[in-house]
């Protein structure tokens, strides 16, 4: 037996058992501060998320299930297709990913393949860079929360980055021979009934939505890690904040290290790691090459931003 094998299997369980006893003690010994925490994680899912992703959900679940992500994309996949090598469902997955935020960029791949209508090769390629905080997210409560009142050149950074680097990702992983290995599977899933494909996605998104908001609670509650060895300093505690859960860590120290958030935006978290993976489980996607993917593009942000203080 390996050594990475009985550390595996011995060492993993031990360290993960400890530190849920030590968690449940947290809970017990501050449960008015671990209120606190859950309460903000799941007031911003509520106020935030809800809103602004369940919608495009339901709606995206409904043109998979009604065979019609091809239809809406005609005017624009000749570009991409040009730009990215994109099968029509590939050019949905971006606009889609781009303009409805995270994660449905992931969601998008994931409920794609599980339908046939995407290849896996063409799956991993757009998961790369498809799944980015949103535009609506970003303008709407980034920026303010930051302070930024001219956000042209912020925005810029956070989207001409991802589609830059898909852009070469994509052309570098191309298919020798047009059609091989981007062909979605021919075995695909039949067009539903509107009310049909109306239900079922209702009931997808809603269930989506309810793991996102599992995830924030659990993540911003985790929070209360450092409480018992006193205060950590300032700038670690933020790093610390939104490193776990973004949109919190935006809520408690964006409009006091601007940059420090900036750069972050491209990773997202540990909880958006948590959330992608749970909209990509069901396929044969691996989370690690979207996060390697994730830490090259946080890279490229924080050399504009270390190089170049646009505001």
């Amino acid at each position: 037996m390996s050594k990475r094998k009985i550390f595996a299997d011995k060492v993993y369980p031990f360290l993960f058992t400890a530190l849920g006893i030590y968690l449940i003690i947290l809970l017990l010994t501050y449960p008015a501060l671990s209120l606190e925490y859950a309460s903000k994680g799941l007031v911003l899912w509520f106020d935030k998320m809800i809103p602004t992703l369940l919608p495009f959900m339901i709606l995206s679940g409904i043109m998979i299930r009604m065979n019609l992500t091809h239809r809406c994309v005609k005017l624009f996949h000749p570009l991409c297709h040009c730009l990215y090598g994109t099968s029509p469902n590939g050019t949905y997955t971006i606009l889609m990913g781009l303009l409805c935020g995270f994660p449905m960029g992931a969601r998008i791949v994931g409920e794609l393949l599980a339908a046939g209508k995407l290849s896996h090769r063409e799956g991993s390629l757009l998961l790369a860079f498809c799944n980015n905080i949103g535009p609506i997210y970003f303008l709407s409560f980034v920026m303010p929360v930051l302070g930024i009142t001219k956000p042209l050149i912020p925005f810029c950074i956070m989207y001409g980055i991802p589609l830059l680097y898909g852009m070469i990702v994509m052309r570098m992983h191309a298919p020798k021979a047009q059609g091989d290995d981007m062909a979605p599977s021919t075995c695909q899933e039949q067009a539903l009934p509107l009310l049909s494909a109306v239900d079922a996605s209702v009931v997808s998104g809603l269930s989506g939505i309810g793991r996102l908001g599992g995830y924030m609670v659990f993540f911003n509650l985790l929070n209360i890690i450092f409480v018992p060895f006193g205060h950590l300093p300032p700038f670690v505690s933020y790093l610390y904040n939104c490193m776990l859960e973004i949109t919190s860590g935006i809520d408690r120290c964006g409009h006091l290290h601007p940059y420090l958030v900036l750069i972050l935006l491209p990773f997202g978290g540990f909880s958006c790691i948590a959330q992608t993976y749970s909209m990509i489980r069901h396929t044969e996607l691996s989370i690690r090459p979207y996060l390697l993917h994730k830490l090259v593009q946080t890279g490229f942000t924080a050399l504009c931003y270390v190089f170049w203080r646009p505001f």
